[in-house]
């Protein structure tokens, strides 16, 4: 009854009501053109390409952030990857350029040279990946058969062109719906192209199990048990904070400060995963590295590090992916919470930490307890990231199906309904007494 009365609320809101629709008629529109095959190639032809990516791996890996469009050679094949790549090259540029650094501190102005720096950028990296994505499709198993035109200079150029527009289009979708509808639309769309692949893994594991007698369904309820303790730990880690009690000095009616007479106690609070899945996402990228290099030499080495770093659900590909993530769990939470700027905002706005000087004795406070809490942390995400290799060789799960149980795509699933749930919750609260709660009355509609 809650969640009915909830609907009818969000019902009620006229501009939540428009925004949402706006938000899933734009998300019609990018998995429609995910189903759109690039001109010259024949989509009957790609089925046995198709179903390279259906049991996980690498490339199962970036079919399931497309989608299906990488899968399906798509006029978005690349998907909003690019643009991705892009915006974390420009944010760790901004630590370095102080061309960058200036920009960051204009405000609105700033942020908008920098995402049109973001958006120029992106286009560099689409021109390097459509050509390298279009002389892979052989390798990776589409017939000579299916180019229809055959690999023609005049296929690559327009196939170039149509892959570049694809990508740009669909950060146009995001950005759309950033400011037109709800949620983070960039990470919309990635959220909304993995939960895509998921009916179709499911139905995969449900028929391995069931249909071939491989378990039965009894297997099928304890992973999805398993499924839903790893989707309430991902909420933990997402949601918990470290509260800093914060006092306030009251100030009198001349705007000066009184001494020994302070305000109402507040908290600053501290993410336990300040850097979200950015870690996850750096260290996947240079997990492509060693089978990349590896790849180059046929010597006994390199093709044993090839085959061990080509297996996301190996023991060395997964050890070294969780000490990556963890390095780089720090090195993300460093740049992006300045605890020098917190504490010099908290000493010009009266605030202090009890029985901490302000100024600088308060950033290493901050930065200490930043440090401990970013441990634990780290870990956690470095176990969420890792545990598809486990319920793989544990259960016997499909790598397909395993995906969904940690890593990028479950943190980013998680974290985006979070994202969108407290968006909607605003505006509830904004427009009624207790929207979400189970007594009180609804305010009037704010014109």
């Amino acid at each position: 009854m809650k969640f009915i009365e909830t609907i009818k609320n969000v019902y009620k809101i006229e501009e939540l009501r428009n925004r949402i629709i706006l938000t899933l008629g734009l998300l019609l529109v990018y998995r429609f053109g995910a189903q759109v095959v690039l001109p010259g190639i024949d989509a009957a032809r790609l089925t046995e390409f198709a179903g390279k990516f259906d049991d996980g791996g690498i490339g199962g890996l970036l079919n399931a952030f497309t989608g299906g469009a990488f899968a399906n050679a798509s006029i978005f094949a690349l998907g909003i990857m690019p643009y991705i790549s892009a915006s974390i090259v420009v944010q760790l540029m901004q630590i370095a350029v102080p061309y960058l650094q200036k920009l960051q501190k204009e405000g609105e102005s700033g942020r908008k040279k920098i995402n049109q720096i973001t958006r120029w950028l992106t286009i560099g990296i689409c021109l390097v990946q459509a050509p390298s994505y279009l002389a892979g499709l052989p390798a990776l198993g589409v017939p000579q058969e299916a180019f229809v035109m055959g690999q023609s200079v005049m296929f690559y150029v327009s196939s170039i062109s149509i892959l570049v527009t694809g990508c740009i289009f669909a950060m146009w979708l995001g950005e759309k719906i950033t400011d037109k509808g709800i949620g983070n639309g960039i990470s919309i769309l990635i959220m909304v192209g993995i939960i895509a692949r998921l009916p179709l893994t499911f139905a995969q594991e449900f028929a391995s199990r069931v249909l071939e007698s491989n378990g039965g369904l009894i297997m099928i309820l304890i992973e999805l048990v398993i499924w839903f303790v790893i989707i309430l730990l991902s909420i933990m880690l997402v949601m918990a904070v470290r509260k800093i009690p914060v006092q306030y000095a009251r100030r009198t009616a001349s705007g000066s400060y009184e001494k020994n007479v302070f305000g109402a106690r507040q908290f600053i609070p501290l993410k336990l995963n300040a850097s979200g899945v950015m870690p996850i996402i750096f260290a996947q990228a240079i997990m492509f590295v060693p089978s990349a290099v590896a790849s180059l030499s046929e010597s006994e080495l390199a093709q044993t590090i090839r085959a061990n770093f080509s297996d996301i659900f190996g023991l060395w590909y997964n050890v070294v992916f969780a000490i990556l993530i963890i390095i780089f769990t720090y090195f993300y939470t460093a740049i992006t919470v300045p605890t020098n700027k917190m504490a010099d905002d908290l000493k010009r706005s009266g605030g202090f930490i009890p029985g901490i000087k302000p100024g600088t004795e308060t950033a290493e406070y901050l930065d200490r307890i930043m440090s401990q809490i970013t441990f634990p942390g780290s870990i956690f995400l470095a176990l969420i990231a890792i545990f598809p290799a486990f319920v793989v060789k544990i259960l016997g799960i499909q790598q397909g199906w395993a995906l969904f149980y940690g890593g990028t795509s479950l943190l980013i699933m998680v974290g985006v309904a979070i994202d969108t749930m407290q968006q909607i919750n605003s505006y509830l609260l904004n427009r009624h007494y207790d929207g979400l709660m189970k007594s009180g009355k609804n305010r009037k509609a704010v014109a």
